[in-house]
């Protein structure tokens, strides 16, 4: 299968199978495809939760939509994989945004112990989270999300599409906000 490298727009469209802050329907969409064992995967989230809450009290909560897509970079990180099947087995039992903060606040304890310990924490019913872990249930949704990133030519994590174009600004606040609000005009 072939990828092409300098495609810059989203070749799947924002779905309600996605993971969603607001609403599809919102003035611009943030899609970001991010591996929770990178830093620089959580330090882009980082800002984006600050820019989120920037605009919703500013421009309203119907004014950004985030989606967040699976990327593991298995090659280099070794835990990525399962901590997103971490995520996904969470979704299930809908905390999915609460397991997501925490594997990027701990990204550096990603090992299947830790795994079952934010799930507990999180009060889930430990015993499908485990089966759907060791059933590696979710490997396909993660595996749609890794072609869709391909099939838009990311090819490594973060990657950001603001209403379906990549950005290939500087990641920060300044430069990364400007590019939001210009995607609205």
């Amino acid at each position: 299968m072939s990828y092409d490298r300098d495609h810059s727009s989203l070749f799947v469209p924002p779905s309600t199978q996605d993971h969603i802050q607001g609403v599809l329907g919102a003035t611009v969409v943030l899609v970001m495809y991010g591996d929770y064992q990178c830093s620089q995967s959580a330090n882009v989230y980082r800002l984006i939760k600050v820019i989120q809450r920037q605009l919703s009290v500013s421009l309203g909560e119907d004014y950004l939509c985030f989606i967040f897509r699976h990327f593991p970079q298995i090659q280099t990180h070794s835990h990525a994989q399962r901590a997103a099947e971490a995520a996904e087995a969470v979704a299930v039992q809908g905390q999915f945004w609460q397991m997501h903060n925490t594997l990027f606040d701990c990204q550096q304890e990603l090992g299947n112990s830790y795994l079952v310990e934010y799930a507990n924490n999180l009060g889930l019913d430990i015993s499908q989270f485990l089966q759907h872990m060791c059933k590696q249930v979710h490997i396909q949704r993660i595996n749609e999300d890794i072609e869709s990133g391909l099939h838009s030519g990311v090819t490594t994590a973060p990657a950001l599409f603001i209403n379906g174009i990549r950005y290939t600004g500087c990641w920060n606040i300044k430069q990364l906000m400007a590019a939001i609000v210009t995607a609205s005009h």
